[in-house]
């Protein structure tokens, strides 16, 4: 709650006169309830800018090492991811990624909004790529609806690889909350999973107009993490 209270009173105003952030359908989030934002995901700086324009706070899952780091940096780091509703989780697969359902349900079941990227990695280029279903799966589980959120510019002002962002306006997009309660109990289901993620993908290029490339972007860093060695 300290760290809420920290972005409202002195961090928000500062990042808002900057970066002049502009925001469109804020409205379409829910007041209250267990409620999942699933954005694209552009830069570090999404995580910033998105609960920074939300009345209401937002958990993100991020990854454990950021809260991990020795010395002033990783003090830092770790005190600005907790600052902006970072949870840690460990990715590393298999029943780490039980447990970080299990952290997300938790958020969910609090009543609290949760942050997602279904693309699970920022994009290497602009492009909008393949949703992965783990946030099906929480929809599901969670019995929550989920609001599309876009991003806007924020590849400009920090990308993958830069240290300090410029100075430039970002947007942020916030479609109307869908509703997948239709499909309870089947969160077993692959096929389900993949129908209700693809669905969100494509909400999601609806409102952001980014090109859409059906694979994982993680698979595109991977290829051209080879080619470039």
């Amino acid at each position: 709650m300290f760290y809420w209270i920290l972005k409202l009173i002195v961090v928000g105003p500062i990042l808002k006169s900057i970066f002049r952030p502009w925001a469109v359908g804020l409205e379409n989030i829910p007041e209250s309830g267990g409620v999942i934002l699933a954005s694209n995901h552009l830069s570090f700086i999404d995580s910033v800018f998105l609960p920074l324009l939300t009345k209401r706070r937002v958990s993100f899952l991020a990854k454990s090492d950021y809260f991990t780091r020795k010395g002033l940096k990783g003090w830092l780091t770790k005190n600005f991811m907790l600052g902006t509703g970072q949870l840690p989780i460990d990715r590393s697969g298999g029943k780490a990624s039980e447990a970080s359902l299990n952290t997300g349900l938790a958020v969910l079941a609090r009543g609290d909004m949760l942050g997602i990227y279904p693309e699970g990695t920022r994009s290497p280029d602009g492009n909008l790529y393949r949703g992965r279903t783990g946030v099906a799966r929480m929809i599901l589980e969670g019995k929550v609806p989920v609001v599309p959120v876009v991003m806007v510019g924020t590849e400009e002002i920090m990308p993958i690889g830069k240290r300090l962002p410029k100075v430039r306006r970002l947007g942020i997009i916030v479609g109307e909350p869908i509703d997948f309660s239709r499909f309870a109990g089947m969160e077993g289901d692959r096929f389900i999973l993949r129908s209700i993620t693809d669905q969100i993908m494509y909400e999601l290029h609806a409102l952001g107009r980014q090109h859409y490339v059906d694979v994982y972007a993680s698979t595109v860093k991977e290829k051209r993490a080879t080619l470039s060695r």
